[in-house]
């Protein structure tokens, strides 16, 4: 446990300097090549859970200190120290020990030693008043920025609790069955012989009670299934491509939403994504699922003059850059890394990405634009002047399931997505 704290405490400290938590538990990974597996997975998990809770440990500890911390190291230690013992099952005795002795490997110092054993004892000891009085902050009681809650609490006075709640949550695991190879039913057969219960949301969407490593799914490695969240199962319907259309996915790595579009119509689909990595990523999920691919392109969506090849499109998928303010239950990090000044930059980016798509789109074609943001800056007010800057564009109903002017909240089964379907007249 002492080696997991450690590696655990450092990860969130370079979160909270600025990195990717992805990027940074990679990092993690290279430079540890003997963690077992138990290991990463603890390490993973502490390192999501102080991320998840930060705005409640972060206000606990300071309740719990005379004094800013000399030693952010230090800190970080103590944070982890805390999650755990807010919400793990292991022994407080065993969590507080193991801390002290971390310590002494971050820091020689005995007076540091003693600080933490100190702390996290006195946690212990008053938790239920302290976390009382840390939620009597905002921040402590939902652990999100304050930028970010007040922006919520204007564009959605009647749900900003419920989406603040949501993204504190652990994310379902949802699958989403290739039916070129199998049907629904037959899956959930599958799954039901080998002891996994689902039940089923839209579209044929299957939530797992209880998730489970991917490599234990039935026949994932012969693309029966794929992992994909329910709201992102939206975007291939709502997009309504049929046989023999032409189809871009722009902004389409890591593929999920190209596959799902393959796996319902036999279309002419071009994949294009700006990240070279990322691209690859598109080539190996259709791979796995056996499915046909037009093009797999890298090049930017906003700039189609590089990469397009003068024929319209029948349906264009846009799932720009964004904040990916609706997905933080899958990545912490984000409530912590975002600025609110970010949403003008994303906001230009997307307005651009859309201005071009539309050239391409041809005469009564339709475009889908899709973010996993639940910022109106990005979604509603981005439609908003998009039509009014087009007198060629309609906004179609959804019918596929309900939302909030095209706004879908984040809640126990499903991301934050927004969705504006418009049409070429």
């Amino acid at each position: 446990m002492i080696t997991t704290q450690r590696l655990a405490a450092a990860a969130v400290g370079k979160v909270l300097a600025g990195a990717s938590l992805t990027e940074v538990l990679q990092g993690v990974w290279r430079a540890h090549l003997d963690l077992s597996g138990q290991q990463r997975g603890a390490i993973q998990d502490l390192s999501y859970g102080v991320l998840r809770f930060y705005g409640q440990l972060d206000s606990v500890l300071g309740l719990l200190l005379n004094k800013p911390l000399w030693n952010q190291d230090i800190r970080h230690l103590l944070l982890v120290g805390l999650y755990q013992l807010a919400y793990s099952k292991a022994s407080a005795h065993a969590i507080v020990d193991h801390a002290v002795s971390a310590t002494h490997v971050v820091s020689g110092n005995k007076g540091a030693q003693g600080l933490v054993n100190a702390v996290l004892r006195n946690f212990v000891r008053q938790r239920a008043s302290l976390l009382e009085r840390a939620a009597e902050s905002e921040v402590g009681r939902y652990s999100h920025s304050q930028w970010w809650i007040d922006k919520l609490h204007a564009h959605y006075p009647q749900n900003y609790q419920a989406i603040l709640e949501a993204g504190n949550r652990r994310p379902p695991m949802t699958l989403r069955v290739n039916r070129r190879k199998i049907s629904v039913a037959e899956y959930e057969k599958l799954l039901n012989q080998a002891g996994m219960d689902a039940r089923q949301l839209w579209n044929g969407a299957l939530e797992l009670v209880q998730p489970v490593a991917v490599d234990r799914l039935p026949g994932f490695a012969q693309g029966l299934v794929s992992v994909q969240d329910a709201g992102a199962q939206l975007a291939a319907p709502l997009l309504d491509a049929h046989n023999g259309m032409r189809v871009l996915d722009a902004c389409a790595a890591p593929g999920g939403k190209s596959a799902h579009l393959l796996e319902l119509a036999k279309v002419e689909l071009t994949a294009l994504d700006n990240d070279s990595v990322r691209v690859a990523r598109i080539a190996e999920n259709l791979s796995r699922l056996e499915l046909d691919i037009h093009r797999i392109i890298r090049g930017d969506a906003a700039h189609p003059a590089e990469w397009w090849d003068g024929k319209p499109f029948d349906r264009i998928l846009a799932d720009v850059p964004c904040s990916a303010s609706g997905v933080v239950c899958r990545h912490p990090d984000i409530k912590w890394l975002r600025r609110e000044s970010d949403l003008s930059r994303f906001g230009q980016k997307q307005g651009e990405i859309l201005d071009a798509l539309w050239q391409i789109l041809i005469r009564d074609g339709k475009l889908l634009y899709a973010t996993c943001s639940i910022f109106a800056e990005e979604n509603k007010l981005q439609v908003e002047k998009f039509l009014h800057h087009h007198s060629d564009a309609r906004l179609l109903p959804l019918s596929q399931v309900e939302t909030i002017d095209g706004q879908l909240l984040p809640n126990s089964h499903h991301d934050g997505f927004f969705y504006a379907l418009l049409h070429k007249v």
